[in-house]
Parts: C-alpha cells; structure tokens; sequence
C-alpha cells in the first residue's frame, strides 16, 4: 500500500478505570516508554502508515505530550464520551488528508507486530474490512454469573478473540459510523451491522489489551524477556596546550590549559559516545563525525552524543547504564561530579541514576601524569530487542 494512502487512527481517551491505576493505562510506562509510545513506535516503523491522529482525554493532554515527546505529530483530537464518539471524531480528522484505507488501533495493546499490519492490509485489498483474531480455545460456558447456574454451552469453533489493528476502506467506515451513530466494542461491528462484508485474519497472543493488573504484570515481563543486553567500551586521548578553560562531560570548567582537537575535545563525551557505537557494533566516533570534515570544526561533543543515543533507539533499544572513568591529575573532578551526572543524563535522556563518572589520577606517571593531556575510557550497556541480534 503507497505510505501516504493508510492512515493510522489511535484511539487513547480511555481512562481505564479497571486497572485501578491513577494514571490511565494508555500512559503507564513499560521500560521507562508509555505503553501508547511502545505501540505508536511500532506503526511508525512500518512503511504503509501515512497520516496518524491521536485522539485523547483533553484532560490527559500533559501525559499525553509526555508520550509522544520529539515524533512530529498533527494535534491530539479530542475524544468523545464514548469509544464510538471517539474513533468518528478521528476520523473527521482524518478526512482532511483523504487516505484510502484506515487503521484503527486501541492504544493499550502495545505489542503490533510488522505481520500483523500487513495481514490486515492485505485483507482489505478485497474486502471493505479485516481484523485480528485468535480461536477461542477455552470451552465456553453461558450463565446468568459466577455462582450461578450452567444454562448452556457455546460452540467455541466458531468463536474468536477480536484484536487491532482493524483496517477498513476509509469512507466505508466513516459512513458507517455516521449513519449508525451506535455503540460498539469495536468497528467491525458496525460494519457487520449494514451487512459489509469483514474478515478475520490471523492475530498475535502479545497483541492483548492491558486492562487488568495481571495484563501489566504479563507486558512487563515480555518487555523484559523481549531485550538482550550489549556492553560497549570507549577510549579517548587529548592532549593539553594553552588557554583558559576546559570541557569535560558536557561542563565548561575554567582552567588554565584546554583540551586540543578538532571539536571541543570533550574526552569524556568522547569515550561514552565510542562506548554506545560499540554497544550496538556500529564504528566508532570518528567513522560517523571524521576530524576531516571542517563541519565538526570546534563542534560541541553533546550532539555526538546524542546521535549515538538515537542510533541506540532507531534500533528499538534503550540505554541502561554508562560509566565513564576522567584519567588526570587536574582540574579535581570531584567537586563537579554531580553536574557532570546530570549533563550526560539530560543528553541522553535517562535517569540520572544511570549515570556513572569516576575520576583516577596516573600517579605522575605517563603523559596524563606530567599534565601533557587527559584521557577517559567509558562502559555502555545497552539493551537491544533480542530479534535484533
């Protein structure tokens, strides 16, 4: 399907009340990502997906820009009282940039996969709609409730467990939440309703829908599961020479001698950025930013720093710790430890927490001992999603 014909709608104005959460389960974080993000991230790698709307609780407006924090997105569109409000609010939205076909997602299942949007859109190729879906395999019992009396059994082999994304020809499911203005669990219903035709392809076991406390706890353990962890090591060297000041994890410290090179000689930004393109075993510093090219000429060391951070989650990983250990016998680093912690956490976005800077001295010994320059090593650990290996 051409990118710019598929339209994603996300429905996220729930407020999901059966979790007991004070935040909206839309909005809890798995792996320190919202649960929204992790499923937005996802549609956003894929090619088919073209024009996206969100549609939200207004009163959730702050978590929300908490969630989508850097991607460029249209505004949020406001949702209704009802899910069936919400996704005809979506999709007037949605009609400005006339796609084709729609995809309509919940935000609390987090896990689509690649294979299942292209099973859905495959489908809708021939039919006005498709679903995800998995068989029932429990036998079905009927009853008035738990305590109560068995009143019949259910033909479970034609029973299935519906799912989303659920694509649809774009007019065909505006029109039908238009004329029906009813409530459904779901859109297919309302397709099914005026007697269009929708099928059923197969759906995923991780494409659940958070809602109970036991549906967290499973999400959190397949995120965990779902990631293997890389260590990277980083090495860098600059030597001294004359000047008043020196830049040392994202800190100007006044000095009287500055570190050499063609940026800002930042040896411990340096040494962290070497040990994240070694985490994910792609060159190093000088292969992505060559001291040949005049463009990096004085360059501050953070924005190195950063692309390597978003190399790390262009890969769908996340940093969990870095170390970096400053060799020299001055300027004293500890009096700037603390805000050296928190510069390097606020450039790659992390807790501070997971921040390490150590200092040593040669013991006047080498060139780090006379005072002729400064080296850093640095530690990475970085987790990768295990398919990715």
């Amino acid at each position: 399907m051409p990118r710019s014909k598929t339209a994603l709608l996300i429905v996220a104005a729930g407020r999901g009340t059966r979790l007991g959460s004070e935040i909206p389960k839309q909005y809890l974080k798995l792996a320190g990502k919202p649960v929204l993000r992790h499923a937005l991230d996802r549609f956003l790698a894929h090619d088919a997906i073209g024009p996206v709307r969100i549609v939200i609780d207004p009163d959730h407006r702050t978590l929300y820009e908490e969630a989508v924090s850097g991607l460029d997105l249209p505004l949020p569109v406001p949702g209704g009282a009802e899910r069936g409000q919400s996704v005809l609010n979506g999709l007037r939205a949605l009609a400005e940039d006339a796609p084709d076909q729609v995809l309509v997602h919940d935000a609390a299942r987090p896990f689509v996969s690649p294979q299942v949007i292209d099973r859905v859109l495959d489908a809708i190729e021939d039919v006005p709609g498709a679903i995800p879906a998995l068989p029932v395999t429990d036998t079905l019992k009927r009853a008035g409730g738990l305590g109560g009396e068995i009143t019949g059994t259910e033909d479970r082999r034609t029973l299935f467990r519906a799912q989303t994304p659920q694509g649809f020809h774009f007019k065909t499911l505006l029109e039908a939440h238009e004329k029906t203005q009813k409530l459904a669990t779901d859109d297919a219903a309302l397709l099914e309703e005026l007697g269009l035709a929708v099928r059923l392809v197969q759906g995923e076991e991780q494409l659940f829908k958070i809602t109970t406390e036991d549906d967290l706890i499973r999400a959190k353990q397949i995120i965990e599961g779902a990631f293997e962890p890389r260590v990277g090591t980083g090495f860098d060297v600059h030597r001294l020479g004359p000047g008043e000041k020196i830049t040392l994890c994202g800190l100007e410290i006044a000095h009287d001698r500055t570190l050499i090179g063609h940026s800002d000689a930042d040896v411990g930004l340096h040494a962290i950025t070497d040990a994240l393109l070694g985490a994910i075993a792609d060159g190093d510093i000088g292969s992505h930013f060559p001291p040949s090219d005049p463009q990096w000429k004085g360059a501050a060391s953070d924005q190195f720093l950063v692309h390597a951070a978003d190399l790390v989650r262009q890969r769908g990983g996340r940093i969990s710790h870095v170390d970096v250990t400053l060799i020299c016998e001055r300027p004293k680093i500890g009096p700037h430890r603390p805000a050296m912690r928190k510069r390097i956490a606020e450039i790659l976005e992390i807790a501070e927490g997971r921040v390490s800077v150590k200092a040593t001295t040669s013991e006047k010994l080498g060139f780090t001992g006379r005072g002729e320059g400064i080296a850093a090593q640095a530690a990475a650990t970085v987790l990768l999603p295990a398919d990715d290996l």
